[in-house]
């Protein structure tokens, strides 16, 4: 039986998930719009106006736009119920599309740096940017920072990792468009090469938060537990429950934004199979309280005080 099946305790968890559902393809759609309409207008005002920077934000806008549609796609999947192939449910499609949004700002970085470098090298290929990039820069900064906030309060709210990691995204939007909006700025004062320096910038910052994104997203792919705050919160637990007299290899591994528990539990030899039944379940249901906790495995042990494990 999975969380999101369980008749009496398993309502809130189901509801939860529902409400994260419906709060993702909200935020992710407003995303979508947002940067449909920044990303077009950053590409076109940059060529007419001949900044690099500004062409390169619009391109890293147009990267959210894929972002938007991996987060879409991932949402609708990782809310499946399970099946006969996915007994444990579908949530790490969260995990790998983090790993995907990471691998999206790896690769914009490194073009935005490589076009931004040779241009420096260069620096007589460099074109006279127009008063126009300035405007459209900062306005860009303005709806990005705003949908950010917007974003983030929406993923805290509902617990999703896969939505802070996309909110994150937009700020990297707004701050390259902070660098962008001052190299402009410079290039308008005479200092030219300060417009490539910009795209420079933003493609290092953008290179930066897909490592994070994608070294996080492998890391629950393979299968990382919990913190040691979480560990001794269901340590706590189980300490308290009534007939575990102790236990041992509490191990948990991810599975999107939550946990998978097993444990071993030292209970009374001579008990009735039927005793160490209903204390097992009785701790599934204790440890399954943590909204953090998906499923929880249980394998039952004799106590022997002497018996260090």
């Amino acid at each position: 039986m999975h969380k999101h099946e369980i008749p009496a305790s398993g309502k809130n968890e189901f509801e939860l998930q529902q409400e994260k559902f419906k709060a993702a393809k909200k935020s992710t759609l407003i995303s979508v719009a947002v940067n449909t309409l920044l990303s077009i207008w950053q590409i076109i005002v940059g060529i007419f106006s001949h900044s690099s920077g500004l062409i390169a934000d619009g391109i890293h806008t147009l990267s959210d736009l894929v972002a938007d549609f991996v987060v879409l796609i991932a949402n609708k999947k990782s809310h499946k119920k399970p099946d006969a192939d996915h007994p444990y449910g579908h949530f790490r499609y969260e995990n790998g599309a983090s790993l995907i949004l990471g691998i999206i700002l790896l690769i914009v970085g490194v073009g935005m740096g490589w076009s931004a470098v040779e241009k420096m090298i260069n620096p007589d290929l460099i074109p006279e940017v127009h008063t126009i990039a300035l405007v459209a820069a900062l306005t860009a900064l303005v709806a990005k920072e705003g949908l950010f906030r917007y974003m983030l309060h929406v993923a805290n709210k509902v617990n999703s990792s896969m939505l802070v990691a996309n909110a994150w995204h937009a700020r990297s939007d707004a701050a390259s468009s902070l660098v962008v909006a001052i190299g402009i700025i410079g290039s308008l004062c005479g200092i030219r090469i300060l417009d490539p320096i910009a795209a420079l910038i933003v493609g290092t910052f953008v290179f930066r938060m897909g490592f994070k994104f994608t070294y996080q997203s492998m890391q629950d792919l393979m299968d990382k537990g919990a913190d040691e705050e979480t560990l001794e919160q269901l340590s706590d637990v189980l300490r308290g429950i009534p007939g575990v007299k102790g236990f041992h290899d509490l191990k948990t591994r991810k599975s999107g934004d939550f946990f998978l528990v097993d444990v071993h539990l030292e209970l009374d030899g001579q008990m009735t199979i039927l005793e160490g039944h209903d204390i097992a379940v009785n701790v599934r249901e204790q440890l399954m309280k943590n909204p953090q906790v998906l499923d929880v495995m249980t394998h039952l042990d004799p106590y022997d005080k002497d018996c260090l494990h």
